[in-house]
């Protein structure tokens, strides 16, 4: 049995350990999109450093549906932020790319944007003194959905060995709303659910990754395979080993 009191509380203290240790002084700096993850990252930041050493940062591209949302989290936790509007800067960046005629795709459409947002927040980061805090969760790494460079990037990762399940639960155990918790996952970019764009629940691959046990050998194929092809983004980066 999860015990959501007991992890939180150990995310806690493992937050304030690396702050003690590695970012004496800074504040941690967290991209803010609304959803359960960046929510949960915030809310523990702010649980063990204090609300004033947490420093929010939405980002949208252009209008974003559900940017109350995000709105709503920084007020309740009562945390600094700011808002950057990112479209300007991804839209040049693509039509620079296009004009060298090089054909655009839907890959390099939606990661960019991501990355552009990783920037930001190293950016803010430099200004305000500040850690940046990935916000991705286990279930998300397992089948590599996340950008390289992008919001897998970070200073520290509190989540990282969290499924998302967990981390629903260590969200209702920080007392945020349901809204948040509960908020269907996706990436605000692709215009689809993580769900969607995977073919499979996050339910399923949860417990195929707690349990090892998935009842359809096609969604365990299909979960096996992403995780074989996407392992390059949790690895360090190969280097020629040099022997004089």
């Amino acid at each position: 049995m999860f015990d959501a009191m007991r992890i939180k509380d150990g995310a806690v203290s493992w937050i304030r350990e690396y702050f003690g240790q590695k970012g004496i002084g800074c504040c941690a700096v967290v991209g803010i999109s609304g959803g359960k993850d960046s929510s949960v990252t915030a809310a523990l930041c702010a649980e063990a450093l204090g609300k004033d050493r947490v420093f929010g940062v939405l980002m949208p591209r252009g209008e974003q549906y559900d940017i109350d949302i995000s709105r709503e989290l920084v007020s309740i936790l009562g945390i600094k932020h700011c808002v950057v509007n990112i479209k300007e800067c991804a839209d040049a960046l693509l039509s620079s790319i296009n004009a060298t005629g090089l054909t655009m795709t839907r890959q390099a459409e939606v990661n960019t944007p991501a990355r552009i947002r990783m920037a930001t927040l190293y950016a803010v980061s430099a200004i305000v003194n500040g850690r940046v805090v990935n916000t991705c969760n286990m279930s998300e790494d397992w089948v590599g959905y996340s950008t390289k460079f992008g919001d897998s990037a970070g200073d520290l990762s509190p989540l990282a060995n969290l499924t998302v399940t967990e981390v629903r639960a260590i969200g209702r155990e920080l007392g945020l709303p349901p809204k948040i918790v509960d908020k269907v996952p996706e990436d605000g970019l692709s215009g689809l659910s993580d769900e969607e764009n995977l073919g499979f629940t996050y339910a399923v691959l949860d417990r195929y990754i707690r349990e090892g046990a998935c009842g359809d050998p096609v969604v365990k194929e299909k979960i096996d395979t992403l995780h074989k092809q996407n392992l390059h983004k949790l690895q360090l980066m190969p280097c020629f080993e040099y022997k004089p």
